[in-house]
């Protein structure tokens, strides 16, 4: 009964002001005014602030909002927790098989030189330099010299 009435006082309320906006040749304002009026008095009509008066002092309908808080926190819980891992168990199980699958085989090793310095079986004249070796590994102060520019170029 209460609530019935604060609606229609806020409703009179607010078409008195869209009728001064209105006689201030402000029709625009004025009817969007008058528009957001009869919404409290339709939601009475309709039944809807009965409902939510009469959910509002409920504590079984409290205890379902509480209820209905708590699942979202668990759904959001796991869902961050899913993101961190990668992935739900299915996903990383297939990608740990998909890995096994894929996996790089052994390099196969050069072809063994003879005493001449050419591949075993090969007929080819004995070249004057002996086979390349590959280049050393670049040492750990060299991994970060263009790190180093890139920082120099940047002023830090």
């Amino acid at each position: 009964m209460i609530a019935e009435t604060v609606c229609s006082a806020v409703s009179a309320a607010g078409l008195g002001i869209a009728a001064v906006t209105a006689y201030r040749r402000r029709f625009l304002a004025a009817a969007r005014i008058a528009a957001y009026s009869l919404v409290p008095v339709a939601l009475v009509m309709t039944g809807i602030v009965g409902w939510l008066t009469r959910t509002a002092f409920s504590p079984t309908a409290w205890a379902g909002f509480g209820l209905l808080g708590c699942a979202w926190v668990l759904f959001a819980a796991t869902r961050a927790v899913e993101r961190r891992r990668g992935g739900t168990r299915k996903e990383r199980r297939a990608a740990a098989r998909a890995a096994a699958q894929d996996a790089v085989a052994p390099a196969v090793p050069a072809p063994s030189l003879g005493a001449a310095g050419r591949p075993a079986g090969s007929t080819a004249r004995p070249s004057a330099t002996p086979a390349s070796r590959p280049a050393p590994a670049p040492r750990a102060e060299e991994d970060f010299s263009d790190i180093e520019a890139i920082l120099k170029k940047h002023g830090i």
